[in-house]
């Protein structure tokens, strides 16, 4: 296997975010912050995106001999090299699955409550510079952009059947592209005369129809990050692991999630926002202040990467960490669910009616 680098990104305030007691100067739950500090040093934790494993190794360095890592991905490249590490430190349980499944995956453990989760969004430096992968438009490779190389459909697969208007609407909503209509019906045109089975192939077409180009930012961008989004339904399951995370984390434990454009991060913030904010929900309503709903979240920070961070790795600029802390607040009947919206997919629609 050929292996690509990776650089984590904002690494230490994710580490520290979920094992230091006083991050966020918030007042800690025990009255000996030593002992508190001791517990979370030997608690468990679930690295949600293990990647190439630079924030878990990380972590690990942080955390006792009695502590436990669980680890997830769904790409089988980061699962190999997160059995290696599971080889050498007996803390680390491997799953090789979607975060989004990372409640009944827990469950199946024997774990109930974990004491932090993280979560670094998107896709991984080595997963970008590997062509085969086909995740880059700089690249030339076929054209797949699934996670899990294993199971599902790929992005020339889908691009093959989907009507004009299915393309558009994934286009629209997952790249926020205003020439979605246009990349669709160029699209069309083209497979009529012959399949798009590589990245060129795909950026170029993209790129003949986008009229207007945006600063430091390729003409295909935002239609690559439609589809990988869509194909993997990574929005989705962002849902499904903040909903698992708010309902496993114990009294005091945390979630530190980044993310590297608005999509993600909209969803992260609201979903946070609703659960640290749930009286704003209420505001309108005729009743006592003892009568509102108490936050199951508390919001600790939004980081950003520093200048120098930046100028290390690019790759990074766009990158946003969001930290909340669970509150001793149960959770009411529609547990967290109630924090976020139900994500709608987009409808399918036949390629015959698209014309």
């Amino acid at each position: 296997m050929t292996e690509f680098a990776h650089r984590p990104v904002l690494l230490e305030p994710t580490v520290e975010s979920l094992v230091e007691v006083d991050y966020g100067k918030r007042s800690v739950f025990s009255d000996d912050l030593s002992v508190e500090q001791a517990r979370r040093a030997s608690g468990v934790y679930v690295d949600a995106t293990f990647g190439r494993g630079g924030h878990s190794r990380a972590l690990l360095s942080r955390l006792n001999a009695d502590a436990r890592l669980v680890v997830f991905d769904k790409d089988p490249q980061a699962i190999e090299v997160a059995r290696e590490l599971a080889r050498t430190d007996r803390r680390v349980t491997v799953i090789h699955e979607a975060f989004g499944d990372m409640r009944e995956a827990l469950l199946s453990l024997g774990i109930g409550a974990i004491d932090g989760v993280m979560l670094d969004l998107g896709v991984s430096s080595p997963q970008i510079d590997d062509a085969g992968r086909g995740f880059s438009f700089m690249r030339d490779g076929p054209l797949d952009m699934r996670m899990d190389t294993t199971r599902g459909e790929t992005a020339a697969q889908w691009l093959a059947q989907a009507g004009i208007e299915e393309m558009r609407e994934v286009i629209v909503r997952y790249g926020e592209e205003r020439f979605a209509f246009q990349i669709a019906k160029a699209i069309d045109a083209r497979r009529a005369e012959r399949p798009i089975n590589t990245t060129l192939e795909l950026a170029e077409l993209v790129s003949s129809v986008v009229r207007t180009r945006e600063k430091g930012q390729h003409p295909a961008t935002r239609t690559f990050q439609a589809l990988r989004i869509y194909l993997n339904r990574e929005l989705e399951e962002l849902e499904s692991a903040l909903q698992a995370a708010l309902d496993l984390l114990k009294t005091g434990g945390r979630m530190a999630v980044i993310s590297f454009h608005s999509l993600e991060d909209r969803v992260v913030k609201q979903f946070i926002t609703a659960a640290s904010k749930p009286e704003a929900a209420y505001a309108r309503l005729p009743l006592r202040e003892s009568e509102m709903p108490q936050p199951v979240l508390l919001a600790l920070a939004r980081v950003l990467p520093t200048d120098s961070e930046i100028s290390d790795n690019t790759r990074s600029r766009s990158a946003v960490l969001r930290v909340a802390e669970r509150t001793a607040t149960a959770l009411g009947t529609q547990g967290a669910a109630a924090y976020s919206p139900a994500p709608k997919r987009v409808a399918k629609h036949g390629k015959k009616g698209a014309h």
